[in-house]
């Protein structure tokens, strides 16, 4: 693999990689189980190692430079988070007209998807779905909302994601969610952590 590391801080290592690879970075860095790494942490385009104090910077550097990325499932964190969405978002007609086909069969390959977690931002919770249809990726609304609501469940570009509290937001509306991705009463507030493995079901 071709990346790029730079020094992040006196104890980590920033790695820049080709796009679509952060998450299969992170993935194979978590599998290799160096002692050295206390925590790894997925962007869109680069993947933070942070290093335990006293590591050997150097040596960790070489095989970082050497990692290919895992294949996609590889990192998953035990059986997949389930979410019921309900398929009334308000640009669910839009985007089936935009993407030349019909509403049912949005819903439909938007269930049918196998999705993972490559990382997560933009606000606590907020977790970017891969394994979006290609037929579903749009880019994102030319005018964004102001107010999205916490449960709404929408795509831009090659994503997919669910709202975990009100915000501004650009997505494409397709549905909402009754799950509570974000919650400082559990012992891990994050429903979806990088790495998850993640199935859309209906909901009832």
């Amino acid at each position: 693999m071709t990346s790029t590391l730079l020094p992040y801080g006196p104890c980590g290592w920033l790695v820049e990689v080709a796009p679509g690879d952060a998450a299969g970075v992170a993935a194979a860095v978590r599998h290799r189980g160096d002692r050295d790494v206390v925590q790894v942490v997925p962007a869109a385009r680069t993947v933070l190692v942070e290093l335990a104090a006293g590591a050997d910077r150097e040596a960790v550097a070489a095989w970082l430079a050497a990692i290919d990325p895992a294949a996609p499932g590889d990192g998953g964190d035990g059986p997949a988070v389930e979410i019921p969405v309900a398929y009334d978002g308000e640009d669910l007609s839009e985007l089936a007209a935009a993407c030349g086909m019909s509403t049912d069969e949005v819903v439909r390959r938007h269930l049918a998807g196998r999705y993972e977690c490559a990382f997560c931002g933009f606000a606590p919770g907020f977790a970017y779905l891969t394994g979006l249809d290609a037929g579903l990726q749009l880019p994102r609304r030319d005018t964004p909302r102001t107010r999205v609501p916490a449960g709404a469940v929408a795509v831009a570009a090659e994503y997919t994601a669910v709202y975990p509290s009100p915000s501004p937001g650009g997505w494409h509306l397709i549905g909402t969610s009754s799950a509570v991705l974000w919650d400082v009463s559990r012992s891990v507030p994050s429903l979806i952590r990088p790495g998850m493995q993640v199935r859309f079901v209906a909901a009832p």
